[in-house]
């Protein structure tokens, strides 16, 4: 909770403008009936129409400061919790943004987009009502209460007997449900993913016919929300039953023994006449106090979860001095051990002893499963080892900078994603200063000039979101000219050119050679073409190096690069590649 008000900042100010404005609003109300008392006992009942123009005039002035002062109030309320909204989506984004790979991992997107969207307007109306209506209430029920104090101290004690009543009921529904909530936003979490994987994906559910199992998948988790929310709701329904029983036996009493008051000469017209309106605004006061209860006890829910995300550290951290500069491409495993779930003892890679000189171009081959990603991640510090070193330039990579680290070394991921934006505007990620004359350089080397060229507006042309309007192998191709830009020390290529063809991929390797020679070239692939070439190749199996040689040595005495070589080859060849 503490993290959550933090994000108040700007708008402490506005919080608490809006908490005296409410108070003076409070007492305006609360002044109401006592004037109108006043207006009965002193004017009416005395015809005394001087007292009733005075009170009179003295009322219409409370109301409409009460007015000023609630419009005032309501406006701060609005400008405060949507600031700290605000704030708060800002604040996690920003987090979000230091996280490590090991730190993605803990939270699903669906679950990320739900804390910043469901959670956190869930936490903007609670905190409005928390200004506003749980500052309102309160002080409406202690003045209200005192003023029936004033009039009729035994009266009073009926609102006791009420209140007792009401705090038993409300307080156990607020245990139960906030129980209920927290598994009420876990599925919204599972309804999200559902979407989210179902829309991403909905070429291939089209193709393989799957709209229907998609319908049940989805109705599944749809409908256990919805009894979820149904339960919760249902328990909530009893606030209103519960407030009626209170406001009616107050009602009633305050009617019975009034009467008897009156009658005896203990009690006037007028106080009975603003007892009744102190009972009603205090009873109101606590089904205000009700309504927030309940939206706290959804809130307490979405407040958790927004903190884990403020609260999570970032695994990786740069030292206190770090290394500011790579000085070249040299890299080395020193004995590696590294698993995704630390001290879970399923290694991905295991002893990686590895040593690659600057400038090399060294080609990686393996199964699925082998551990090709991890080790090139390693690499950039996308991850830290369970043991040993990865040393990059001869430096450790953890001593570095992490953003002067993965400057240098510049990586093409599996997963190619563009951002909606020109093709311009996406190769400058690589570098924001580069120029037009850079870029074109840059996507010759990649070979993505031929098909930019044919578009209508050349390197102006819109990318849609995630790169939707360009083939799989222009996307790739791109991407990795987006990564030339950056000039790095070391280039990875993780398997970056399965979608183009062989023809293409011996340009952009041919390329590589003729403009970056000194820079470090890690190339995984799926086809031996692809890495032939090569200095040297690794053959991992199983997160272990099962070789480490040129491409003639490997098919001399490694069974493993004979058996990939044979099959993609001989039997056959590539899909482009005569057999």
């Amino acid at each position: 909770m503490r993290n959550v008000l933090h994000q108040l900042k700007q708008y402490k100010k506005n919080t608490f403008l809006c908490i005296g404005l409410t108070t003076l609003e409070v007492i305006m109300e609360i002044l109401l009936p006592f004037v109108t008392s006043l207006i009965i006992d002193q004017g009416l009942e005395a015809q005394n129409m001087p007292a009733v123009y005075r009170y009179g005039i003295l009322m219409i002035v409370c109301a409409a400061l009460g007015l000023v002062f609630g419009a005032l109030g309501g406006r701060y309320a609005a400008s405060a919790s949507a600031g700290l909204s605000a704030n708060l989506r800002e604040a996690i984004y920003r987090n979000i943004q230091t996280f490590s790979f090991s730190n993605i991992d803990k939270f699903s997107v669906p679950s990320l987009v739900t804390r910043m969207t469901t959670d956190i307007t869930n936490v903007q109306f609670a905190f409005m009502m928390v200004i506003r209506v749980a500052v309102r209430a309160p002080l409406n029920l202690i003045f209200s209460f005192a003023m029936c104090m004033i009039i009729s101290p035994h009266l009073s004690s009926m609102f006791l007997i009420a209140v007792a009543f009401l705090v038993i009921v409300i307080g156990t529904i607020m245990v139960v449900t906030l129980k209920i909530f927290n598994q009420v936003f876990r599925r919204y979490d599972d309804l999200n993913a559902s979407v989210q994987e179902n829309v991403s994906a909905i070429r291939v559910v089209k193709a393989f016919v799957r709209e229907e199992h998609e319908n049940v998948k989805f109705s599944k988790a749809s409908k256990m929300l919805y009894d979820l929310s149904v339960k919760a709701e249902g328990l909530l329904a009893f606030n209103n039953p519960a407030m009626m029983v209170a406001v009616y036996f107050c009602i009633i009493s305050v009617s019975w023994f009034g009467a008897k008051f009156i009658v005896g000469g203990s009690m006037s017209t007028g106080d009975l006449t603003s007892l009744f309106s102190y009972i009603m605004s205090l009873l109101m006061s606590l089904m205000m106090l009700s309504m927030v209860v309940v939206m706290i006890s959804m809130s307490l829910a979405s407040v958790r979860r927004i903190s884990e995300i403020l609260n999570e550290k970032p695994d990786i951290t740069d030292p206190e001095q770090p290394i500011m500069a790579v000085p070249d491409g040299r890299i080395d495993f020193n004995h590696v051990n590294f698993s995704y779930k630390h001290g879970s003892g399923k290694n991905a890679l295991a002893d990686i002893d590895l040593h690659i000189k600057s400038g090399e171009t060294i080609g990686v081959i393996g199964g699925t499963g082998s551990g090709k990603s991890s080790l090139v991640n390693l690499i950039c510090r996308l991850y830290d080892v369970d043991d040993g070193s990865v040393c990059v330039g001869g430096n450790d990579v953890r001593s570095y900078d992490t953003e002067v680290l993965r400057n240098q070394v510049s990586v093409v991921l599996q997963k190619n994603t563009l951002f909606s934006g020109t093709i311009l505007e996406n190769l400058r990620w690589g570098n924001p200063d580069a120029t037009d004359e850079e870029c074109i350089k840059a996507c010759k080397a990649a070979c993505a000039d031929e098909f930019i060229d044919r578009m209508p507006d050349g390197y102006n042309t819109r990318i849609e979101r995630g790169g939707a309007n360009v083939s799989g192998g222009q996307k790739q191709r791109l991407c990795i000219a987006r990564a030339l830009l950056k000039k790095p020390k070391v280039l990875i290529l993780d398997d970056s050119t399965s979608a183009v063809d062989t023809a293409t991929d011996a340009s952009i390797r041919a390329a590589f050679a003729r403009e970056i020679p000194g820079t470090t070239k890690i190339i995984i692939a799926q086809r031996v073409s692809s890495v032939q070439s090569a200095d040297r190749i690794l053959v991992l199996d199983n997160g272990r190096i099962n070789a480490f040689d040129t491409h003639e040595n490997l098919l001399k005495t490694n069974e493993i690069y004979q058996d990939i070589y044979t099959s993609q080859l001989q039997g056959g060849g590539d899909f482009d590649q005569p057999a």
